[in-house]
């Protein structure tokens, strides 16, 4: 690619472009294939020939993999797994809780991670990794075991494409139900705005590492939610709840800057205590910034 045609490509990795694009799995494909294709070779090559365990079969799952034997003897459907199939078992966690619909330019919180996911499920299947994908609120409310396929992407997709952001949310909760549904270590991506109690958000993260898996978090939040940019007195809506408060924001701005500061420092520097890697981002920067830092935390996995 010409450095001319690199350049006017990088105009599809703004948000605001991709929020255009009717089809998510174009949005996936125009945010990883031209800029990051080819940024990342793994060192794995091949498949192992140890066994490892069964599983239920899950559409999309290539119909050879189906053990018929198995089959015979209890009419259900199983695929055989093996210890080093694929390089990497990823499990990308996706906030939908009612916080994350929020928008102040066009495109919303949950929209913006919802491009991220697709992007990083694309990529990482490009990649011959297998992905799988937990979407929740104030509870699990899809969980699909991670795979890796072709045909895995379009399922996978097709989950994110239909889920709404709504309801309260409960990210200590669920990770905690989570956690034992995760009996292989592998790298957990979660993306979230993180609107919940501090303490036990950090706890909860905390047992993923305990039980090995490598952990990444991409913050999301708008930008006037770290700016505070308002210019007359509001009535501030609380997205999950639905109560209602009336303030002035220029008298709170500076105070409220402050605070959210300490509290995103605070946030950044418990999580790399714990060996989490830590990202906060907004949704007006453009995609390529984001996917960078991933492939940054992902590098040190090899």
């Amino acid at each position: 690619m010409l450095a001319g045609q690199k350049e006017a490509y990088r105009r599809f990795l703004l948000p605001a472009v991709i929020a255009k694009i009717k089809r998510l799995d174009l949005k996936a494909r125009l945010v990883c294939e031209g800029f990051l294709t080819g940024l990342h070779r793994s060192p794995f090559k091949g498949f192992s020939v140890e066994f490892s365990e069964y599983r239920p079969y899950i559409p999309g799952d290539e119909l050879k993999r189906v053990d018929w034997k198995v089959f015979s003897r209890t009419d259900r459907f199983y695929v055989r797994e093996y210890e080093a199939e694929t390089n990497l078992r990823a499990y990308i966690l996706l906030d939908a809780s009612g916080s994350m619909s929020y928008s102040s330019q066009g495109i919303s919180k949950f929209e913006y991670a919802s491009y991220l996911a697709a992007s990083l499920v694309y990529l990482l299947l490009k990649q011959r990794d297998s992905v799988g994908l937990v979407t929740f609120t104030n509870r699990i409310e899809n969980f699909i075991p991670p795979i890796q396929s072709a045909s895995h992407l379009n399922n996978l997709l097709r989950v994110i494409d239909k889920t709404k952001p709504e309801g309260e949310t409960n990210l200590s909760e669920t990770f905690y139900q989570l956690a034992p549904r995760l009996k292989r270590r592998g790298l957990i991506i979660i993306l979230s705005d993180l609107f919940d109690d501090k303490e036990r958000v950090i706890h909860s993260l905390r047992l993923f590492r305990y039980k090995k898996h490598e952990v990444l978090v991409f913050q999301i939040l708008d930008k006037n939610e770290k700016e505070f940019s308002f210019s007359q007195p509001l009535v501030f809506k609380d997205l999950e709840t639905g109560k209602e408060i009336t303030l002035d924001p220029r008298q709170l701005k500076r105070e409220y800057q402050r605070l959210l500061e300490r509290f995103l420092l605070d946030f950044k520097r418990r999580l790399q205590e714990a060996y989490i890697d830590y990202n906060c981002i907004t949704t007006d920067m453009p995609f390529d910034q984001a996917l960078f830092a991933y492939l940054e935390k992902r590098s040190r996995l090899f």
